[in-house]
């Protein structure tokens, strides 16, 4: 379930309660204003006598997820009415809507003509009102939790047994042996982090048991060994599923940079039944699982986010292509903001314990500029007009074709079009490529080039091993994710590598090495200095 499925609105009675005083006395109800950031007063639609209550979005971080949430601001403490201009006024050090969103005003008219004027508490208006305003509120809720039923990430107790049931799997009960397996890195193969996925199948060193890591972890750079919670499989159920420490020693996929694996206490039978969470984690593996783990697989996951495979390096390939075990390297043909999405679809299709890594022939280009903003403009005001300008430049550059330059001029004028930014003026550009195994010809004469220079003069053996080292080195076959600078490609008019003056004066254009390579923009809040008007 995400954001886009979430269609149902969450009324809580807190919420309800107001409204419907404000329209039995005759207020106006839930006018919709639209927020920016770079204002703080909003005009009402007719004339008020007080504002009685505003909601609308704010942002929150879950779990490092952020997502957008209604809320109800408070008033004198976020936001005033402001009677001589019949506004809303937003308060500096208050909480504001999300900007961009819309918030919703309730308030009173200075003439109403309802017959109902008494809604303190204890009155029969305010009473019923609260009493009808429980159940809508009730219908709400009922409404939606109906409706989160139908979820793998929303379901809870049956409603969430009876979504898993189409994929066949059953509640585990307590009599499935559970204990910590805990696995050691190779020193000699990886320093990096890896990933113990959730779903690893272990086994005794006999094979009379078999179990499952329970959760996903992540083994970090620098740390020698990592815990990991187990489970009896299905073939493991009941008293199968208790063995003893130091028996549990055989991966039975092996997991790239992990030597060896063991359990330094004995398995335990379950005192309850798999969790919620439990279960909803092990549903989506399973998902995950049908059909992944071969090239078909990856080539089709990366198809259906709208990308090509263009080549493939593999275990299983020819010794020029052919990469370590466990890792497999896929030069794809896509927009590079889709980059992350294919990634990710990738990651959900990959086998257990194998690292798949995305390139492209992409050219990354990060423009430094300096931008003049209004002196009265607020914080959050230039923080937006920050965004809005790596916006504007980010809109030239999706617009371009592959092998497509990038110019200068058309850089600042797409900035200029920018509302409250002025006289942008570029700082400096610096240009990166992808490593896609085989660098152009340009990078092989450049590293030439250094290796002559460092060569002791008329040692002959000397310039054959520098330039051997060269060849082999930067000829590799195999893509990486890495950058390889190319400050080259950002050239003047005259094809040249561009000067300072032509960068400042906008007279320059970012290339690339091939009709086949993309322009990609590099840019981040850091990158735009604002300078306020004099």
């Amino acid at each position: 379930m995400n954001g886009d499925t979430v269609t149902l609105v969450q009324r809580p009675y807190t919420e309800i309660v107001p409204d419907i005083l404000t329209a039995v006395v005759g207020g106006v109800v839930n006018e919709p204003i639209s927020f920016d950031i770079k204002q703080q007063l909003y005009p009402l639609k007719e004339p008020a006598a007080d504002l009685r209550e505003i909601t609308g979005t704010q942002a929150v971080t879950t779990g490092g997820q952020r997502k957008l949430v209604h809320h109800t601001f408070l008033k004198e403490v976020d936001y005033v009415f402001d009677a001589g201009r019949n506004s809303v006024f937003w308060l500096d050090g208050g909480q504001w809507p999300e900007d961009e969103t819309v918030f919703y005003v309730d308030y009173f008219r200075p003439v109403s003509g309802s017959p109902l004027t008494d809604i303190n508490v204890g009155s029969v208006t305010r009473t019923l009102s609260e009493a009808v305003a429980r159940e809508i509120a009730t219908v709400y809720e009922q409404i939606n939790e109906a409706y989160r039923s139908g979820f793998v990430d929303a379901a809870t107790g049956q409603s969430l047994d009876l979504v898993v049931s189409i994929l066949d799997i059953v509640r585990l009960g307590k009599d499935y042996a559970r204990g910590d397996a805990t696995f050691f890195r190779d020193q000699s193969i990886s320093d990096g982090n890896i990933t113990i996925p959730q779903g690893t199948l272990l086994s005794t060193t006999k094979g009379e048991a078999t179990f499952v890591t329970g959760e996903l972890r992540t083994l970090q750079r620098g740390q020698v060994q990592i815990s990991v919670p187990i489970r009896a499989s299905d073939a493991s159920k009941g008293n199968a599923g208790l063995v003893k420490a130091g028996t549990i020693t055989i991966m039975v996929q092996p997991i790239q940079g992990i030597a060896r694996v063991t359990n330094f206490d004995a398995t335990l039978l379950a005192t309850e039944d798999e969790s919620d969470d439990d279960l909803r984690a092990r549903a989506k593996t399973a998902l995950r699982a049908a059909g992944k783990g071969t090239i078909d697989a990856l080539t089709r996951a990366i198809a259906e986010a709208r990308g090509q495979v263009l080549e493939v390096w593999d275990p299983n390939s020819p010794p020029a292509k052919q990469t370590a075990p466990g890792t497999v390297t896929l030069l794809i043909d896509a927009e590079a903001e889709r980059l992350p999405a294919l990634q990710v679809a990738v990651d959900q299709v990959r086998a257990a314990g194998v690292q798949a890594a995305l390139v492209g022939r992409y050219v990354f280009v990060k423009p430094r500029l300096r931008v003049t903003v209004a002196a009265a403009l607020s914080g959050p005001g230039k923080e937006k007009v920050i965004r809005e300008v790596i916006d504007a430049m980010q809109g030239y550059i999706n617009g371009l074709t592959a092998g497509s330059p990038a110019k200068g001029e058309d850089l600042l004028a797409a900035v200029k079009k920018v509302k409250d930014a002025s006289n942008p003026v570029f700082l400096d550009v610096m240009a990166w490529q992808s490593d896609v195994g085989q660098p152009g010809a340009e990078t092989l004469v450049d590293a030439l080039l250094s290796a002559i220079e460092a060569a002791p003069a008329g040692d002959e053996a000397a310039l054959r091993s520098a330039l051997t080292a060269v060849v082999t080195e930067t000829a590799s076959p195999i893509p990486t994710s890495q950058r390889i600078p190319n400050r080259g490609l950002v050239q003047g008019l005259t094809g040249q590598p561009a000067t300072v003056d032509e960068i400042r004066s906008g007279k320059f254009q970012a290339t690339t090495p091939g009709a086949d390579w993309s322009i990609v923009l590099d840019a981040e809040p850091a990158d735009i200095l604002l300078v306020e008007q004099s």
